[in-house]
């Protein structure tokens, strides 16, 4: 029986990372003095006190496998959160989405203004490497520049902004659903496997592992999409946390236009499902990460 994401082992794990990843952030990101203590406002806004964590919560998670210390495990967790959030910011601007609501509360450059937006979003993307960077990541320099070069790849031209150029254009293309498939990993999939993989990165584990986890990060990343994309039909703005119907407004294809509601539920399961199975070779030590995907094809927000 699945158990419920609202309460149960899960609930309480991702509570705590949450307040963990809150607690790091805000030390990571202390509020400067001068001119540019408006940036880091920004940037503390668009980063504190917000979101599932689940990027970040994944991190923790895929470190524990691997009996990685809990303080380097946040840190990668932190800079994995501050590279979404960047993206996010980023998003949400006029030239973008065009949002105003984000995590219930009014987007970054509703809260300041266009050009402090972009400014945190930089900051927060600088930072998260420089988090990577540091010594206190991970003793081993080797590493530390795996994970680097790892999030850079993942968050660059051929992960998550080059997914964000493919859905810009995706109104005027023929997308069908291998084409939103490719999107989804772009600008989804890549920064969510990062976060899966770099517990492994850290713990120096085999070669067989990092893949069984690049397996469960592929899988989950497409069931959260598609999760992600029924909640813009079916979802209420206030319970979701952001605007709702934009994609149908924009005339985009998205897995639920193209399979319809049903087909893409039952799709996003299976693909739960699937993950799952990825992770059998950690055994009881991966039941979170079980959890966690069930919990994402469930989520109301």
């Amino acid at each position: 029986m699945t158990r419920s994401p609202t309460s149960g082992p899960l609930a309480q794990a991702l509570k705590a990372a949450a307040e963990a990843v809150n607690g790091e952030l805000d030390r990571l990101l202390p509020p400067a003095e001068g001119p540019e203590s408006r940036l880091l406002e920004a940037m503390r806004y668009a980063s504190l006190d917000g979101g599932k964590r689940l990027r970040p919560f994944l991190a923790v998670q895929s470190a524990a496998l691997f009996n990685v210390s809990p303080s380097a495990a946040l840190r990668v967790a932190c800079a994995v959160e501050m590279v979404h959030c960047y993206s996010l910011v980023h998003d949400d601007l006029p030239c973008m989405d065009d949002d105003d609501l984000r995590r219930g509360r009014a987007t970054c450059h509703r809260k300041f203004d266009e050009a402090t937006a972009l400014l945190a979003g930089d900051g927060l993307l600088t930072r998260a490497f420089e988090v990577l960077a540091a010594e206190p990541t991970h003793s081993d320099p080797m590493v530390r520049c795996e994970l680097v070069w790892e999030l850079a790849h993942a968050a660059g031209s051929q992960g998550m902004v080059g997914g964000q150029m493919v859905d810009l254009l995706a109104a005027e293309l023929a997308m069908d659903v291998p084409a939103i498939t490719r999107l989804q990993q772009m600008k989804t999939g890549r920064l969510i496997g990062f976060a899966c993989e770099s517990g492994a990165v850290l713990g120096k584990a085999p070669a067989q592992a990092r893949q069984a986890l690049r397996n469960y990060a592929h899988d989950l990343g497409l069931a959260f999409q598609i999760a992600d994309d029924l909640l813009d039909v079916e979802g209420d703005a206030a319970e979701v946390g952001k605007g709702v119907g934009k994609d149908a407004a924009a005339g985009k294809a998205t897995f639920v236009s193209l399979l319809g509601v049903e087909r893409a539920r039952a799709q996003a399961s299976m693909l739960a499902e699937q993950a799952c199975r990825h992770l059998d070779p950690f055994g009881a030590k991966a039941e979170l990460l079980r959890d966690t995907a069930k919990f994402v094809v469930e989520r109301r927000a």
